[in-house]
């Protein structure tokens, strides 16, 4: 590791939380866009078929399924003096910003079938380039810091910085994007921001570290072996349910956003989208300020649970004013309930997926946070590829004319219904989903201590000796006999 880069950074304090956080202005402010504009992109401006346009990102998830376990693998097998996640961080984020810019370009043809594998390749490159900078930096924070208090304090700075990309990106294309037939512009929105996503990867890189450990020594054709290996982990799989059910509610709701402004309230030439986007938004960011200090008091559990309500409420509540002429303020009120909800999540996700790396640990005793992270950016991928498949899907069976979209005429009153159903019901289920993970996770405060004692005694650095409670405990959070745990042969169980 370079210590004469990262040295002078390096510390406990919010200027370290933010240098280090700001690569995730990237990670939340992407999909964002993508979420938002890219079925609109391709359907509404180049008159692609919704179920057709939607499967591209489905494509995407299947290469994902390829690339995410081999670069958490390589990840781990790296060395560089710099660090190897840094490395990759530095070299994702700039190609990230080529890839981004790519995925928005049009190319000289009205043939369906061209534009559709053109768009698969340019997806499929763009997650690529997302893999290589987020698998490295979501398995970054394990091997920074090893405080469960710390670690909580840089994910809820990271999350701000997750935030003031989503509102950056959730508002700037909106007020730039006047007409959504005009190509041009979906062009100028990435060249801006394949720009800030770079340099925010550009600072991370700069202002964060890595402890000096040995690569694991595993070779590449086990990449896929090793990552499903991490699902044996009890509290991985409720982490992942946690994970798909939170994100892939708001991927609905931002995903949703234009055509439920445009084809339901009947409000996109009023700035309904500017003024939905910026409420929902800033009170997701106002939400991150109020369960930051709750998430450290309590757990991070607790804040889920206090969160998920507020944020099915507020979804539930968009059903009374979801027709055409139906009065703004109401839409913008729930909004904001919806957005402080969802702050809950986001606030508790990646503080969570810090401390996995911690439990895979302590069942195979060999030290993964690249396999354990690439698991995760995989399931933030999926996703996002589900949510935007799915609207495809069920736009297409509400009746959702392409042409008619494309030609700026209305669509059918029963299409509009079945929009806002979209919009409204399917998040709901997944939010319900989430409460019910939220409440079954088993990791607090409490929990963790006892893990991070009981790896000190196996790698004989605690001379304790376990009580049963305590076995208990980390049998309920791993999912393994505690005389079971701590062996290497728990990484290929799966296979078994």
């Amino acid at each position: 590791m370079n210590d004469k880069i990262a040295g002078k950074f390096r510390g406990t304090g919010v200027k370290a939380g933010l240098m280090y956080g700001m690569a995730e202005f990237y990670g939340g402010g992407a999909f964002v866009i993508i979420n938002t504009f890219f079925l609109v992109f391709l359907t509404k401006a180049l008159g692609m078929p919704a179920a057709l346009a939607g499967a591209i990102p489905m494509v995407g998830k299947v290469w994902d399924a390829i690339t995410d376990p081999m670069m958490g693998n390589i990840t781990d097998r790296t060395s560089s003096r710099f660090g190897p996640k840094r490395l990759y961080i530095l070299i994702g984020g700039i190609l990230s910003a080529i890839a981004f810019v790519s995925l928005w370009t049009t190319i000289p043809t009205r043939s369906t079938t061209l534009q559709f594998i053109y768009y698969i390749v340019m997806y499929c490159l763009f997650s690529t380039c997302f893999t290589i900078i987020m698998v490295p930096y979501n398995g970054l924070l394990p091997d920074m810091v090893d405080s469960y208090d710390i670690r909580s304090k840089f994910s809820s700075l990271r999350m701000i910085w997750s935030t003031v990309g989503a509102i950056l990106a959730g508002l700037v294309p909106t007020l730039m994007i006047k007409d959504t037939l005009n190509t041009s512009m979906y062009l100028k929105v990435a060249i801006i921001f394949g720009i800030l996503f770079g340099f925010a990867a550009v600072v991370t890189f700069i202002g964060t570290w890595e402890k000096v450990k040995s690569p694991v020594k595993t070779k590449l054709r086990d990449s896929f072996s090793e990552a499903s290996s991490v699902f044996k982990s009890r509290s991985f799989k409720i982490f992942i349910g946690i994970y798909l059910s939170g994100q892939c509610a708001m991927d609905f709701v931002s995903g949703m956003a234009i055509y439920y402004v445009d084809d339901v309230l009947g409000g996109y030439d009023k700035g309904y989208l500017t003024m939905l986007m910026g409420v929902l938004l800033s009170s997701q960011l106002i939400g991150m300020l109020i369960f930051t200090p709750i998430m450290t008091r309590t757990s991070k559990r607790t804040t889920i649970l206090i969160g998920a309500p507020i944020r099915l409420a507020s979804t539930l509540g968009l059903l009374a004013f979801s027709y055409a002429g139906a009065p703004i303020v109401p839409v913008l009120l729930l909004s904001a309930g919806v957005g402080i909800g969802n702050a809950a999540t986001l606030t508790s996700i990646f503080a969570i997926l810090a401390d996995m790396a911690d439990i895979d640990e302590l069942i195979t005793s060999t030290r993964r946070p690249g396999i354990v992270s690439g698991m995760a950016t995989f399931a933030r991928k999926i996703s996002a590829g589900l949510s935007v498949w799915f609207i495809g899907i069920l736009l297409s069976l509400v009746g959702y004319d392409a042409k008619l979209a494309h030609s700026g005429v209305s669509q059918a009153l029963t299409t509009q219904r079945g929009i806002a159903m979209i919009f409204i019901v399917i998040p709901a289920i997944l939010v319900v989903l989430l409460l019910i993970f939220g409440y079954i996770f088993p990791i607090t405060n409490k929990e963790f201590d006892i893990v991070k004692k009981e790896i000190g005694r196996r790698r004989g650095t605690d001379g304790s000796i376990a009580s049963d409670d305590e076995k208990r405990i980390l049998e309920r959070v791993t999912g393994f006999k505690y005389e079971d745990l701590w062996k290497t042969s728990n990484e290929h169980k799966i296979r078994s």
